[in-house]
């Protein structure tokens, strides 16, 4: 069985929460945090998907709440990386297990049990994708979310027939248990699907993260840097997948704001200008006025 990642410092959510105003996720609060300024950023929709604007320099966090109250594995990934292991992403792969209502902000490459390289936004060429010869989905956050599988149920112990029973009833066997409902991938555990479906997962991921062709930018594309080490401290679990699909997929898409703006994704106010006026003194009293009626 494949071991994962179980955040330290995680959060209890046991008290009254309130929904953030810019979280996306059916299974799993998802929102980018600026670690700067401790800001939110706003999602903005268009084309199908869901953009952040981020500042060249700041430091970022991605933040997952779990909503359900069962774990959940969270498997994350940057640019096309996988943030805990360096691979190429794909869905089979290691990822962050959350437990029940828990929130859990990943700031950045995990380097050990106990620290991460932060997360910043960086010039493309200055990105960890770009600078390890893989730049084709730099701009890109994903959360492949994974419900666990319940544990098999005990086997009951067999029933024997008191002496007072007829010969016939006390040599009948015990009724056998109904058999367990098998799901689509029972039994296997996250190693398992990584064999079997690593294959199928790591094409799918591909297709997902691939994008389309995009106009002229007016500002250089934006990547995630591996910035300065920090203490993060974890430590490792195990995590049986309730199947080898996700169950859910979160997808943010990335860049500076000159460039959603310039791309349509953010649309600014246009300031009105007032019309020039070529006498504009005309038509103004150089008497004075009345004063205001009286009022009784």
């Amino acid at each position: 069985m494949k071991h994962h990642i179980l955040p330290a410092s995680l959060l209890l959510a046991l008290s009254a929460w309130t929904l953030p105003a810019h979280a996306i996720g059916r299974l799993a609060d998802i929102t980018v945090v600026d670690r700067n300024t401790g800001a939110t950023l706003p999602l903005y929709y268009h084309r199908g998907e869901y953009w952040v604007a981020g500042q060249y320099g700041a430091k970022y966090a991605i933040a997952v709440r779990n909503k359900l109250g069962e774990r959940l594995l969270a498997v994350t990934a940057v640019d096309g990386v996988n943030v805990l292991s360096g691979e190429t992403a794909a869905w089979d792969q290691t990822g962050y297990v959350f437990s029940s209502w828990q929130q859990y902000q990943v700031t950045g490459w995990r380097k050990s049990s106990s620290e991460v390289a932060a997360f910043e936004f960086s010039a493309l060429g200055d990105s960890y994708a770009g600078r390890t010869g893989r730049p084709a989905n730099v701009g890109v956050i994903g959360v492949a979310l994974f419900r666990e599988q319940p544990p098999e149920p005990v086997a009951q112990a067999p029933v024997y027939s008191s002496p007072r029973r007829s010969e016939r009833e006390a040599d009948a066997p015990a009724a056998p248990a109904p058999p367990a409902a098998e799901s689509p991938a029972a039994g296997k555990s996250a190693l398992a699907d990584r064999i079997l479906g690593g294959a199928e997962a790591s094409a799918s991921a591909e297709g997902l993260l691939r994008k389309p062709q995009a106009a002229p930018l007016p500002a250089p594309k934006l990547g995630t840097g591996h910035g300065a080490r920090e203490s993060s401290l974890v430590s490792h679990t195990s995590f049986a997948r309730l199947q080898s699909q996700p169950n859910e997929v979160i997808r943010i898409r990335y860049d500076s704001r000159e460039n959603l703006v310039a791309n349509g994704v953010i649309r600014e106010p246009v300031a009105h200008h007032p019309v020039p006026d070529p006498f504009p003194q005309s038509g103004i009293t150089s008497y004075v006025p009345d004063p205001p009626l009286r009022r009784y």
